[in-house]
């Protein structure tokens, strides 16, 4: 009895050990001494290499404007106020809570570190971590980072053990239920010919079984099937999904997740690097990251993990560097303006008399007089004069057709003629009349809009592009109207045309199409004199580009800059990565405090540290805001640190070139 005692004891032990141990860090973690912290990475890991040619790194060079040099080296200020070459060491903490992230052909990574205290960490608890970006109005939650116990996996994998011997006892072969030996065993008894089968490999359809035996195959087979142990079975598979669920409690999940670790010993504090690429986006000029989680015993949440201190990401884009001048373009705008429209007036046979009422004429005929009251109303032209230009189809004479079209321009121009002036009428009717200051009624000169009517013959060149996209003609007819349009006599012409097979169709279907009348407007601008004056308007597809760089839409912004070949262009090209393209047109341009700056950043992207130095220092001599715009450009901040560019006061930076 004293033995069962004492193992008893050495068992409960350990085990009270352990809760005791996970009941102290549950205190603390309530207490708030610990918690997951939010970290930025090292300065030298976020920095990128961006000096992949070098073979070798210069500590010190020198910048020459004529007589005068400039000694540019790794340097700090000694005791005694003077600068001197020094090594610079990293530091072995990161405090600060904010960073400078550059955007890169519309992409920023935002890299940080999730940190979890080893005194955090336990065997029995999984650590459930859930990062959130702000970005503007948007909150994005990241794929969470899970830290899970060693024990506590364990009972998770028991689970699955569990559930695994549940699903061994389901039978998947039916097969299996049924009693095959006392089956064959009361076939040999009863019907020895039968049973002969069981040697012979002759084939006996269920047909001929049933007739001899009285009873099909299924039959016999179902009569020695065990019932119960089958509706067992089929109880156990649709139990399965519930099962699952009383034994898997805590599944292990992989989906959607960006780290899932078993911590077997606890060696010091868990440290995670986060990356995070995202798209930049309009008017975005930071980035927020938190941090909160959960605690989980078993299947149970025993801590909520307090939301973190954010991590506060700025955004620097060359986009910044656009000028947003307005841009020109010189219009020269001309006195005269011709417009013109087409319709389709039906004619009787031979006719050249107006029918309003014949075929589709009411709709044709309002949409002219609409396009007629729309320009004589215009506020900015003037309506001169109308040319009526007549067209026929090719049946008939080639003389009489010309003579009939002569006619039917003459005949509508002298209808819409009468109209005008009926409708003018009208018009000044509604305005009333005006009188001077002696009483005396002023009659206003009234314009007369001559309305002049040609005839341009049978219409052959329409009657070409008809055949060609004509989808009922085959390509035999189509090159047999080829043939016959090569013929110089165009009565001969349509003759030839009469004998195709495909006459008729063309006569029913294209010929109407021919029977067109064109309306040329002529108008002038109101109150202009001269023939042409030039003016200047907006280039609203230059300041489209413009805006697409601002918005941070470079694929557009460069489609639509790209002819221009300017500076607006390089930055496109800049923030696109084209840097070859970007550097030909800078160095072109003059070297004003951008450009040199855009120079300092493509000569870094190349490898060449001393004329990026060199265009840097001039851009920052040029225009001081440069000296803190630096730090915001990995290109240009690696130099900084590596040069010790910007560790002088601000006064002292002043360098002639």
């Amino acid at each position: 009895m004293k033995r069962i005692a004492y193992i008893f004891l050495a068992i409960a032990i350990p085990f009270a050990v352990v809760s005791c141990a996970s009941q102290r860090k549950m205190k603390t973690l309530q207490s708030g001494t610990i918690r997951p912290s939010l970290a930025l990475t090292k300065e030298q890991d976020f920095i990128p290499d961006i000096r992949k040619d070098l073979k070798a790194q210069r500590d010190t060079f020198v910048i020459k404007d004529g007589d005068k040099e400039i000694l540019i080296m790794k340097a700090i200020k000694n005791e005694d106020g003077e600068m001197v070459a020094h090594d610079v060491l990293d530091a072995a903490v990161v405090t600060a809570r904010f960073r400078n992230v550059a955007e890169r052909n519309g992409r920023v990574d935002i890299e940080f570190q999730v940190i979890v205290p080893q005194s955090m960490q336990d065997s029995k608890w999984q650590l459930r971590f859930r990062p959130q970006m702000h970005i503007l109005q948007d909150t994005l939650d990241l794929d969470p980072v899970i830290i899970t116990g060693a024990e506590y996996r364990k009972g998770q994998l028991r689970g699955y053990q569990q559930y695994e011997k549940f699903l061994a006892t389901i039978v998947t072969n039916p097969d299996e239920f049924v009693n095959w030996w006392l089956l064959e065993l009361f076939i040999e008894r009863n019907m020895p010919d039968l049973y002969a089968f069981k040697t012979d490999s002759t084939y006996v359809s269920d047909e001929e079984f049933a007739s001899v035996y009285g009873v099909t195959e299924k039959e016999a087979i179902e009569h020695y099937t065990d019932d119960l142990a089958r509706k067992a079975n089929n109880k156990r598979i649709s139990r399965r999904e519930k099962m699952y669920r009383k034994y898997v409690k805590v599944p292990i999940v992989t989906d959607g997740l960006r780290l899932d670790t078993v911590i077997q010993t606890f060696n010091g504090d868990f440290i995670y690097r986060y990356v995070q690429p995202i798209k930049t986006r309009p008017k975005l000029r930071k980035v927020d990251v938190v941090l909160s989680g959960d605690i989980y015993e078993s299947d149970t949440k025993i801590y909520d993990i307090p939301m973190s201190d954010p991590l506060t990401f700025y955004i620097s884009s060359l986009s910044a560097f656009v000028d947003n001048r307005e841009r020109y373009l010189t219009k020269v705008i001309e006195r005269r303006v011709e417009e013109n429209t087409a319709c389709y007036i039906e004619f009787a046979s031979g006719s050249f008399e107006v029918d309003e009422m014949m075929g589709n004429n009411p709709e044709e005929i309002g949409r002219i007089k609409d396009n007629l009251i729309s320009l004589m109303q215009n506020e900015k032209f003037d309506l001169d004069s109308i040319v009526v230009t007549s067209s026929a189809s090719p049946e008939g004479a080639v003389k009489f057709n010309e003579r009939l079209s002569q006619k039917r321009s003459e005949g509508i121009s002298d209808y819409f003629s009468k109209w005008m002036t009926h409708y003018q009428d009208s018009l000044e009717r509604e305005r009333g009349f005006a009188v001077d200051e002696e009483g005396n009624i002023i009659i206003e000169k009234r314009t007369q809009i001559p309305l002049m009517g040609r005839s341009s013959g049978e219409n052959w060149q329409m009657l070409d592009r008809l055949v060609d996209k004509d989808t009922v003609m085959t390509e035999d007819e189509k090159k047999s109207y080829i043939y016959s349009a090569d013929i110089n006599d165009i009565d001969q012409r349509e003759r030839s045309l009469q004998n195709l097979g495909c006459y008729r169709h063309m006569r029913e279907k294209l010929y109407p199409h021919l029977r067109t009348v064109r309306f040329d407007f002529h108008l002038h601008r109101k109150g202009m004199v001269k023939d042409t004056v030039h003016t200047t308007v907006l280039d609203s597809t230059y300041m489209n580009g413009v805006q697409a760089i601002r918005d941070r839409d470079y694929e557009v912004a460069l489609t639509l800059l790209r002819p221009y070949n300017d500076y607006n262009t390089a930055i496109a090209y800049l923030c696109m990565d084209y840097n070859a393209s970007a550097m030909q047109i800078l160095e072109s341009l003059e070297r004003t405090a951008q450009v040199n700056y855009m120079l300092a950043v493509l000569y870094s992207r190349r490898g060449d540290e001393q004329k990026a130095v060199e265009c840097y220092v001039r851009s920052c001599s040029q225009d001081p805001t440069y000296v803190h715009r630096g730090n915001l450009d990995p290109e240009i901040s690696v130099l900084i640190r590596r040069y010790g560019l910007n560790a002088q006061p601000e006064d002292e930076f002043e360098y002639s070139f």
